[in-house]
């Protein structure tokens, strides 16, 4: 069995941003070497998610209004882990997006269905933060 990692490094020029990261992914199979097994992708923050969904621009909008009616930014008074930082949104946003996907991979590819995309979602970003890839199978 073959056991790959990589980490990913993401620095948002937004608070809030979805990044389609597929095409990382697949680059990372292609270099494990793995052609049966599964995908582990993670955030390694608590205040981002991955997750698996459409890449189509009117979902992703309507992804923000979403979370904003969920756990709005402002005022940052309304939540009590405000205090050293104004992020407590960005906490409850990656708990509703999630934090990692697992994909099957089969014939060496991502064994995805119809549209199905992997995303970085970033909740409180402008500064430098990680994915984490494991592969393993044969």
């Amino acid at each position: 069995m073959k056991s790959y990692r990589k980490e990913l490094f993401f620095n948002t020029k937004n608070r809030r941003e979805l990044i389609n990261i597929t095409p990382e992914i697949d680059r990372c199979l292609a270099e494990s070497g793995v052609t049966e097994g599964l995908l582990l992708c993670n955030a390694m923050h608590i205040t981002a998610s991955v997750f698996i969904n459409d890449d189509e621009a009117g979902l992703h909008s309507d992804y923000e209004v979403w979370l904003e009616k969920l756990a709005p930014e402002k005022p940052h008074s309304q939540y009590k882990h405000n205090g050293y930082e104004d992020n407590a949104d960005a906490h409850m946003k990656r708990q509703i997006m999630g934090r990692e996907a697992v994909v099957a991979i089969t014939d060496g590819k991502l064994d995805f269905g119809p549209w199905e995309q992997i995303f970085y979602g970033e909740f409180d970003g402008k500064r430098k933060k990680r994915v984490l890839v494991k592969i393993i199978g044969d």
